[in-house]
């Protein structure tokens, strides 16, 4: 581990330096993820993408891509693209990215069953705002709005994720 690892301890995500406080899944940590089951999979992720609302807030970081309208995340395990940002229309199962609420202004998305998804495994493993704090999530990770911003603007793609098994 370094310190430029994102970290889940006891106290909350550590990160270069600093502690923040944060949700997991209603699940539970897990070393057998499964669609559906609420918890936050265990082992060693990477950053692979960042979303923005361009409508909410400015860019965080060169990397960000905004997300648009159409924009869905396809958690049907019937769908080819399981596990895939898809966009509308979309007859499978699917979750839009671009929410009412702020929940997903900033996305930090990790390679869990990603890009390669089995269909069953668990989908969308996201770094998000919570609804309020330590209120449990599906199985993603949140934090509060300027922490989480904070990150996204340290982050770069290839960040490691570690959520040791408890």
């Amino acid at each position: 581990m370094t310190p430029n690892d994102l970290v889940l301890t006891p106290h909350g995500v550590r990160f270069q330096g600093h502690v923040f406080p944060c949700s997991i899944g209603k699940g539970g940590v897990s070393l057998s993820k499964k669609e559906g089951d609420g918890a936050t999979p265990a082992g060693v992720h990477t950053i692979v993408g960042l979303l923005f609302r361009a409508d909410r807030m400015p860019c965080p970081a060169p990397w960000a891509r905004p997300i648009g309208p159409r924009d869905f995340w396809s958690d049907d395990v019937k769908d080819v693209a399981y596990n895939h940002l898809v966009r509308a229309p979309h007859r499978y199962s699917h979750e839009s990215l671009r929410r009412a609420d702020p929940l997903y202004d900033l996305i930090l998305i990790t390679d869990w069953n990603y890009p390669d998804a089995t269909p069953g495994r668990g989908s969308a493993i996201f770094l998000h705002q919570w609804r309020r704090p330590r209120y449990p999530t599906e199985g993603c990770i949140a934090f509060r709005r300027d922490h989480l911003r904070w990150i996204a603007q340290q982050a770069v793609p290839g960040t490691r994720l570690i959520i040791p098994a408890v």
